[in-house]
């Protein structure tokens, strides 16, 4: 086990490098030039070519991005080309929207999709195939189109939760998850109808086995039989889609955080896209390149853990 965390490790930073690189580059190919944004439309091209000089953006691709690494290897991400702040402050002053709609959406698919679908694999028929139409649903529909459907309908039309904005939690906790409730509706729908499917289907072949009759011969519960070993076993391949919806669902909340206003993360590296601000958008690409890493990190560990196998390896 240790071994297998040591290897992710060193893989991470090779992970981080070739993001950074991905990023930047494919930020170059984007229209735009902050020197001219920040000084407007009547600036003269003297000015807008002093400010360039400034801000290095007149230096090759290649030096532009060694400068930056280097700056990062030193623990220094740069500054915000408009505000001038640090990007680390910028960053870590939104980190907290951001992971708090991730933790929560992922508690709602883990413990939602594994409920239904387990007790869709244990009682079947009507249930079954509700689980099945929802999952289509929850497949067919961005989670950015259902946001703004839930603004509309619990937040407009009936006014029961509120349509923007954030409050900390340290402010007013239960004003915190208020503000939380539908964005993490929007987020999650998807991914409770993945992954409930995919438990419904690996229950149903867990219970399909041989010794599963056995333990009913013998007169086991059959509430134990479903908690201590149809879950166990049924849940090893529902965390693989489960890692992968939650890596998923991060990409859904850049756009959430845009419907509901959330000072997140997602609505940062918006604005500094369109603003060109490449400091901000690569300090944004390597946390959510780390969350990533993380995210895969605690699914392999959870696979030891479930299966002594992968502790022996």
């Amino acid at each position: 086990m240790v071994r297998l965390i040591v290897t992710r490790l060193l893989l991470s930073v090779v992970l981080i490098v070739i993001s950074s690189i991905a990023i930047f580059f494919l930020m170059s190919l984007v229209p735009g030039d902050p020197a001219r944004t920040i000084l407007g439309a009547n600036a003269t091209p003297d000015s807008i070519e002093r400010l360039r000089q400034q801000l290095g953006l007149n230096q090759p691709l290649l030096s532009q991005y060694a400068s930056w690494l280097g700056g990062v290897v030193r623990g220094d991400f740069g500054e915000s080309v408009f505000s001038g702040d640090p990007v680390v402050k910028l960053i870590l002053a939104r980190v907290p929207v951001t992971l708090s709609l991730m933790l929560l959406s992922t508690l709602v698919i883990a413990v939602l999709g594994t409920g239904l679908g387990l007790l869709s694999a244990v009682r079947g028929g009507a249930l079954g195939r509700f689980l099945d139409a929802i999952s289509l649903v929850g497949l067919a529909l961005p989670s950015y189109w259902v946001a703004i459907l839930l603004v509309a309908l619990f937040a407009v039309a009936i006014r029961i939760f509120p349509a923007t904005g954030y409050i900390q939690f340290a402010d007013n906790p239960g004003g915190w998850l208020l503000s939380l409730i539908l964005p993490v509706a929007a987020l999650s729908l998807g991914g409770v109808t993945i992954v409930a499917k995919q438990m419904r289907d690996s229950a149903m072949d867990v219970l399909a086995r041989d010794y599963i009759r056995v333990l009913r011969a013998t007169g086991v519960r059959e509430r134990s039989i479903v908690l201590k070993h149809v879950l166990r076993n049924a849940s090893l391949p529902s965390l693989t889609v489960l890692g992968l919806t939650v890596v998923g669902a991060l990409t859904g909340a850049v756009f959430v955080e845009n419907v509901f206003v959330l000072p997140g993360l997602g609505t940062m590296v918006t604005q500094a896209t369109t603003s060109h601000d490449l400091p901000v958008v690569l300090g944004v690409g390597v946390f959510f390149t780390l969350f990533v890493i993380i995210v895969n990190l605690v699914i392999d560990l959870l696979y030891g853990v479930l299966n002594p196998k992968v502790r022996v390896r």
